[in-house]
């Protein structure tokens, strides 16, 4: 130990054993500590980034519709509506990029299909798996979703 060097150890023959030095809180006594995020932050970070931070979560199936403004007036107030009665939504950019996004559980695969009749044949219409574009979105897993409609 260099000679500057402060030592937390007292001697052996010292009456009284206690600390000579309290360690500090914080690094940077200037800094106020940074907020926590909030869920609405928490549930715009990417999937990969969430697992890394947090850890495999364990999150149920899920599939989301994202889709952009529609030409059509009256479907697209009818395709908003729907779309915010999902489990999650939200509203991703502003403007000429406004997207929304609308995440569904196996359980409301009616829901869904309702909103994917109006959404569906546009080109802007994007199928999520889990949060991720995954190949076949559109022709594999949204017909195996709807098998779960009972008639």
């Amino acid at each position: 130990m260099s000679k500057t060097a402060k030592s937390n150890q007292t001697p052996d023959d010292a009456p009284d054993a206690t600390l000579q030095h309290e360690p500090v809180e914080s690094f940077w006594p200037y800094i106020e500590p940074a907020s926590q995020p909030s869920a609405e932050e928490l549930a715009a970070l990417d999937p990969d980034l969430r697992a890394a931070l947090f850890g495999d979560d364990c999150r149920p199936f899920s599939i989301t519709v994202v889709f952009a403004k529609l030409k059509d007036g009256k479907a697209y107030e009818t395709a908003v509506r729907l779309a915010r009665q999902a489990s999650a939504y939200r509203e991703v950019g502003s403007g000429p990029t406004l997207r929304h996004r609308a995440r569904y559980f196996p359980a409301e695969a009616v829901a869904l299909h309702d909103l994917f009749d109006i959404v569906g044949e546009e080109d802007s219409c994007e199928i999520l798996i889990d949060e991720r574009p995954v190949p076949y979105g559109r022709e594999l897993w949204l017909p195996l979703v709807w098998l779960l409609i009972q008639r």
